[in-house]
């Protein structure tokens, strides 16, 4: 199969490129520029130079694919909107990546017992509501074969070109130059999290069968005591909202290291979907550098 991928040197674009290339598709990636190209090359990925801005090239790409994977960017409406308009009435598979920060609640450190399942109905914060938005287009688009993969906490190293996933690499970075491990509040807020290569493999599942998802799960205070064992920076301590927000920025802070975001994928397992990784916290005391 001819798969058009953009972000195709991202840290799940390059890996999920990487798990299609070995499954035998042929797959066109969508880099920012020369040096990425050659990076993507090294991996079995013919390079396609521009950005997410340019409409046409989009275009062109998608209607010679057999298939397209935006994993780029799940806030860029532009691109999402040229994509759908080059495959409408196609029939062909389009598969949108999002993530379950849509589903964030505003905890600050604090647990919550809800649980997302596919059929929940989602009420974003305002600051995720253009995202679900775009989420329901691509959904909606008619003639296409829609599907979009809400990905969890990542983690993992990246099995493509040079990249990192964004929590985790946030929380260890701050650890490494402050000597202190920080988590927002009690740390008690929830996260389903998942390893990059069982993500690179639901795409590759879904490109031909359908839609999923399914995560382990881990309390941020958990993840930050397990790095700062593995790093040995003594006793990982709480920051309030205001200090975690001020060092991190709101969207990290509230959004993604402060807030609960816990789902359930039942699809999955009918695709035959059965993830070799299941515990951040292991990977953490075993993996991290």
């Amino acid at each position: 199969m001819r798969v058009f991928l953009t972000g195709a040197n991202g840290f799940i674009g390059g890996a999920v490129a990487v798990a299609l290339v070995a499954a035998g598709h042929r797959v066109r990636g969508l880099v920012r520029d020369k040096a990425k190209a050659e990076m993507v090359t090294a991996y079995g990925v013919e390079a396609v130079i521009g950005t997410l801005d340019n409409a046409a090239l989009l275009q062109a790409e998608a209607r010679v694919a057999d298939a397209v994977v935006n994993a780029a960017s799940s806030d860029h409406r532009g691109a999402v909107d040229a994509l759908i308009t080059a495959m409408s009435g196609s029939g062909k598979s389009f598969i949108h990546s999002s993530g379950i920060s849509i589903v964030a609640d505003l905890a600050m450190g604090e647990p919550s017992e809800r649980i997302y399942y596919e059929a929940t109905p989602v009420e974003p914060l305002a600051e995720r509501a253009a995202r679900v938005a775009i989420d329901r287009l691509v959904l909606a688009a008619p003639g296409i074969r829609s599907i979009v993969l809400c990905n969890a906490m990542v983690y993992g190293h990246a099995l493509g070109p040079p990249a990192e996933s964004v929590q985790i690499p946030a929380l260890v970075r701050q650890a490494k130059a402050s000597g202190v491990v920080r988590y927002v509040g009690r740390g008690l807020n929830r996260w389903s999290n998942v390893h990059i290569a069982d993500v690179a493999a639901i795409y590759v599942l879904a490109l031909t069968k359908a839609r999923a998802s399914t995560f382990g799960e881990e309390a941020l205070g958990e993840i930050a005591r397990a790095i700062a064992a593995r790093l040995d920076l003594g006793a990982a301590q709480s920051w309030s909202a205001e200090e975690a927000i001020a060092a991190w920025g709101r969207n990290l802070a509230a959004l993604s290291l402060g807030s609960n975001s816990r789902v359930r994928g039942r699809a999955a397992i009918e695709l035959g979907w059965s993830p070799t990784q299941r515990s951040v916290t292991h990977w953490i005391a075993n993996e991290i550098v």
